[in-house]
């Protein structure tokens, strides 16, 4: 058998897909993500420990080189593919044109050490076509790539290792700062802090039905607003700021803020009444397509359309795209190819209408600044798009609901625009108003609706909105009106209202505002939102991402004492100094050297760090509610400490402060200080003493704690428990509560275990309540209680028949929901299984559990193995075990400065690089030098 040339790809349903277009002289095999990473300083062989890569793996007085290991989990694949090699004749890298995507290939020629021809392959769409031509036009690594992708892995590193020691003392342990998760922490904060100052004001406004006939129950009668008194505008939401003021803009423009009693009052007045017409205004209405998808615009939409978060939503594009359905998902460019064009514009004449189409194709350009993986938009495949109707029972459910919302948009974006008119009636009555001088007020309402006459794009698909402050639709249904026509004025009513603060940001929302900001890139938004939301930061409550009070803390002292390094714009700054080197037109070393040891214009991350001076971390972790009441960061969660009356005095004549537990889901914005006082009033302020124990004589009191109610028996007066010895505690059950339980109740509980009996081999059998609830124990086998009050009610039948059956993990294991074939890179077959965290997939080696937008009748083996080639990318968990020594390596090689040529910049070849790149540099370098013989001539 002749030798084939061998395809690495990054998953294996790309592998899969890819492989049936190549044909048979092409073994497509899956590196499964990044084959190797920065090491953990940790991890590093003890000769390098104490060297200059010891603290963060990366030597940052040597040009910030960097020391790589191949990935624990990666070692077998790297084994597999080096097997691989060996048969090949050449070796083609095929993983994404992105960074990320070069970073792998070229990490991919470092450890592999080719000795044929490498070729890099890339496209933007799974399609026999697009394959066909990227065969055809395979290129050299592009280092440039290669080099910004290491400088953002690098910096944050560099970021992460050195801040984060910080939250760990000043804050709580196991927090993590992040070159953009710590912006990203910022504005959800920051929002949080507008709504927390927030003062609602309170407005009325007054509106009334009209009808131009003379029936009251006519089809025509239509609704319109109070808006001027005597030619004077009325207030409206949008006059007043956050502090519940007019806005001096408004003041001065003679906003009228309408009472409650002076609304009511016209309302009773205009009971009756009649309206004049005084103007009917007709303005053309013109709507155009939204562009096609962008990740950021991908990712707002499906969170708004299809309540997918950022991560479901690159899940489930990231399966579209492996499967040839859907082109590459990491882009900022809108524009769409000539095919793409030609394909959305045929089918929307055929499903819609030659009619639909615009006379031209439309073009349209991007907003986003240094456009980082501009290759094209995210649209269907090919060049003729396959209709949804055609994949359905093809794709998973989440597939099929994000491949049609793609399809529809790209669709619509070739279509006309939709058109119609606006008509604006304005109606004027004379009422009864004794606030007016003359004791009567002109009236004016006005009433808007839309009629659209051509749909055009709107018969495809129509772009959701994200939350506004006091946006409404105001739009109604219009009769045909005259001016000077008469109408009658029925069920006039006077409204109040509340202006509302700011609204939270939601998944969608915050993609936009990072976007707007500069912060991240496509690739980075859903890892971004991911971040944040794992490390508690935020939590969703609903759409709603809510920060968490220790996000608080941490973003306070990130202000005070990183400023810079949490400034929107700085940040923004790094993303665009990151495209600069990507683009070859600065230089990887010199500008971490700039941002690491600093430069004219800022201190540098080191200069900040060692200058850090005292942080006082209970100022850091205090929030001040007013004078008597502040929130607190303490070591097992957020509490109130209250200085009042009800304090007790210490004996330094001080008052010692009371601590009161906050409700679980209380959002910040809701911890107003009324809200705090009613807590700390609520709080007992004793301990209930409930009786004595009828054993031991001693006080058994009901108490509250950190961890929820529970009973304790207090010590005698003058007593003194031997060293070791607590006195015995028992938490209530969730149906108890510490102020009425009962004496029985608590002995019950401080008396656990209870003994149910003895089984048939005398072994004894307890009922008791543990970390993860109600459950029997018989020797060291255990099983489940269907509930905290079964401990007191099972019998030892009851208790028999339990241990009868097999324990929940091993009767789940036992019966695989789905079975699958073997798993690519293990070999064993995989199946989805129902644990004790929910369903997961395995293959015997590795579990993934199924993220919640999946579902398991959806499962998939292609997704099945793309779950379980995501767990193995991230490793295994590490526990508290000695770690074995590595084998000594040595510093990974730098890659080459950039250098200025005539034609730009340009990469030079460092000796230290793999044969392999030396030999790429040099086919490029005699490529260009016959090229410019050719030109010469």
């Amino acid at each position: 058998m002749g030798a084939k040339k061998l395809v690495i790809v990054e998953s294996p349903t790309k592998a899969k897909t890819i492989g049936g277009y190549l044909g048979d002289d092409y073994e497509v095999i899956a590196s499964v993500g990044h084959i190797r990473d920065l090491a953990e300083p940790s991890e590093l062989p003890a000769e390098l420990k104490k060297g200059p890569f010891g603290k963060f793996a990366v030597d940052v007085e040597q040009d910030f080189a960097p020391y790589y290991v191949v990935n624990a989990n990666k070692k077998k694949t790297v084994t597999e593919l080096k097997r691989a090699l060996k048969d090949a004749d050449e070796l083609w890298l095929a993983t994404d044109e992105d960074r990320e995507g070069e970073a792998i290939a070229w990490h991919l020629l470092e450890v592999l050490k080719p000795k044929v021809p490498v070729r890099r392959m890339v496209f933007h769409e799974i399609t026999k076509e697009a394959i066909e031509q990227a065969k055809a036009n395979t290129r050299d690594i592009d280092f440039a790539l290669v080099d910004a992708q290491e400088t953002r892995r690098i910096l944050d590193r560099l970021y992460g290792y050195d801040i984060s020691p910080v939250l760990w003392r000043k804050v709580a342990p196991k927090l993590s700062a992040g070159r953009v998760q710590s912006a990203a922490t910022r504005i959800v904060v920051d929002r949080e802090r507008e709504r927390m100052a927030f003062v609602a004001a309170e407005y009325w406004d007054l509106s009334a039905q009209f009808n131009p006939g003379a029936d009251a129950s006519d089809p025509t009668q239509f609704e319109a607003k109070l808006v001027r008194l005597d030619g004077e505008r009325l207030a409206t939401g949008a006059d007043f700021n956050d502090l519940g003021e007019l806005k001096e803009k408004s003041r001065q423009a003679g906003v009228v803020l309408l009472p409650q009693t002076r609304a009511e009052a016209l309302a009773a007045a205009l009971t009756g009444a009649n309206a004049e017409v005084l103007s009917v205004e007709t303005k053309p209405h013109t709507r155009r397509p939204a562009p096609p998808f962008t990740t950021s615009t991908l990712q707002q939409e499906a969170s708004r359309k299809l309540r997918y978060s950022s991560r479901q939503t690159m899940s489930h594009a990231q399966s579209l795209y492996e499967n040839g359905y859907i082109t590459y998902m990491r882009t900022d460019s809108p524009t769409l190819s000539k095919q793409a064009i030609e394909a959305a514009r045929k089918q929307a004449a055929a499903l819609y209408g030659a009619e639909t189409l615009p006379d031209a194709p439309r073009v349209y350009t991007g907003k986003a600044k240094g456009a980082q993986e501009a290759h094209e938009a995210i649209r269907p495949a090919g060049d003729t798009f396959a209709r949804p109707t055609e994949l359905k029972g093809k794709l998973t459910q989440g597939d099929y609901a994000l491949y049609e919302l793609i399809w529809k948009r790209t669709v619509a974006s070739q279509m006309a625009d939709a058109k119609g008119s606006t008509d604006t009636v304005t109606l004027g009555v004379s009422v009864a108003d004794a606030a007016a001088k003359t004791g009567t007020a002109a009236a004016e309402f006005t009433a808007s609706g839309t009629v659209i006459t051509f749909p055009g794009f709107l018969l495809a698909y129509e772009e959701g909105k994200d939350e506004k402050r006091g946006a409404k639709d105001q739009s109604v249904d219009l009769p045909q009106l005259a001016k000077g026509q008469r109408l009658a004025v029925v069920e006039p009513e006077a409204k109040g209202h509340e202006t509302s603060p700011p609204p939270r940001f939601t998944e969608a929302s915050l993609t936009k505002r990072l976007e707007d900001l500069g912060i991240g890139r496509p690739s980075t938004y859903a890892a971004i939102i991911g971040t944040i939301t794992d490390r508690g930061y935020v939590t969703k409550k609903g759409q709603a991402l809510v920060p968490s009070w220790i996000a608080f803390s941490v973003v306070r002292l990130l202000e005070e004492h990183f400023s810079e390094l949490v400034n929107y714009d700085f940040t923004a700054e790094m993303e665009g100094d990151l495209d600069r080197i990507a683009a070859g037109e600065a230089e990887r070393a010199a500008w971490l050297r700039d941002f690491y040891f600093g430069s004219d214009n800022h201190p540098g991350l080191r200069g900040v760090v060692d200058n850090l001076g005292e942080i006082d971390a209970r100022a850091i972790n205090t929030i001040r509610i007013d004078d008597e009441i502040s929130l607190r960061n303490g070591k097992y969660g957020p509490y109130l400490e209250v200085f009042d009356d009800k304090c007790e005095v210490g004996e330094d004549g001080a008052l010692k402060p009371r601590s009161v537990n906050i409700p679980d889901g209380l959002a910040p914005d809701e911890l107003t200080a009324a809200r705090a006082h009613e807590l700390a009033d609520a709080e007992p302020l004793e301990d209930r003493i409930v009786g004595l124990h009828p054993v031991t004589g001693k006080r058994i009191a009901a108490k509250n704690g950190r961890f929820g109610p529970y009973v304790t028996e207090l010590p005698d007066e003058d007593e003194e428990l031997p060293k070791g010895h607590k006195a015995r505690t028992a938490s209530l059950f969730k149906s108890m509560d510490p102020a009425t339980v009962e004496l029985d109740t608590a002995v019950a509980l401080l008396d656990l275990p209870r003994v149910v009996g003895a089984d048939a081999d005398g072994t004894e059998i307890t009922a008791q309540n543990g970390r993860y609830g109600a459950y029997l124990k018989k020797g060291t086998d255990t099983r489940t209680l269907p509930s905290e009050d079964a401990i007191f009610s099972i019998d030892l039948a009851g208790a028999e028949e339990l241990f009868a059956q097999p324990k929940y993990g091993a009767r789940k294991a036992s019966s695989a929901l789905k079975e699958f074939d073997a798993d690519p890179v293990s070999g064993k077959p995989v199946k989805v299984k129902d644990g004790r965290f929910g369903p997961y997939v395995t293959d015997g080696e590795t579990n993934a559990t199924i993220p919640r937008g999946d579902s398991v009748e959806d499962i998939t083996f292609e997704r099945a193995t793309e779950l379980l080639a995501i767990k193995r990318a991230k490793g295994p968990v590490k526990r508290k075990t000695a770690a074995k020594k590595p084998a000594a390596k040595k510093p990974a090689a730098k890659k080459p400065a950039a250098k200025k040529t005539a034609t730009g910049a340009k990469k030079a070849v460092d000796p230290k690089r793999s044969e392999a790149a030396k030999k790429a540099a040099a086919t490029r370098a005699a490529k260009k030098a016959a090229e410019a013989a050719a030109a010469a001539e």
